[in-house]
């Protein structure tokens, strides 16, 4: 029995220890998922005609652009109006920021805004509340 109990202790102390070790070599999600957040900009009041090509090289100019991504409608195909623009440091972020809200692009007015995290609007899978209750009619 002790000799079982040694055995499942080491296993769990090399899991930890493998665990440990990735940790070490890759970046946290949090730390990850925190960077992306400074760095990615909301940008809004975008034309219908403005393309992810032309928000990227409109934004290019303060820095590295790692993506611009622009929000479609499903239904009617075409932009809603807003998109993001990530970059690689929060430096330029900052610089986009200052130097692009309230400029023109593509003739509309656009404005810029460090993005906020995505909130959960409970999407996952339908919370089961049982069957409804039953009325009773007094007659």
């Amino acid at each position: 029995m002790a000799a079982a109990l040694r055995r499942i202790a080491g296993e769990k102390s090399f899991m930890l220890l493998s665990i440990r070790t990735k940790l070490a070599a890759a970046p946290t999600a949090l730390f990850i998922w925190q960077r992306g957040i400074t760095t990615k900009l909301f940008v809004g009041g975008l034309s219908v005609y403005t393309t992810e090509n032309g928000l990227s090289e409109a934004f290019s100019q303060y820095g590295q652009v790692v993506e611009a991504k622009i929000v479609m409608d499903r239904t009617l195909d075409r932009s809603k109006g807003f998109g993001f623009v990530t970059y690689a440091s929060e430096d330029e972020a900052q610089k986009a920021l200052d130097e692009m809200n309230g400029k023109a692009l593509n003739g509309r007015v656009i404005y810029v805004q460090n993005a906020k995290p995505k909130t959960n609007f409970g999407g996952g899978i339908p919370i089961a509340r049982g069957p409804p209750e039953p009325t009773t009619s007094e007659s």
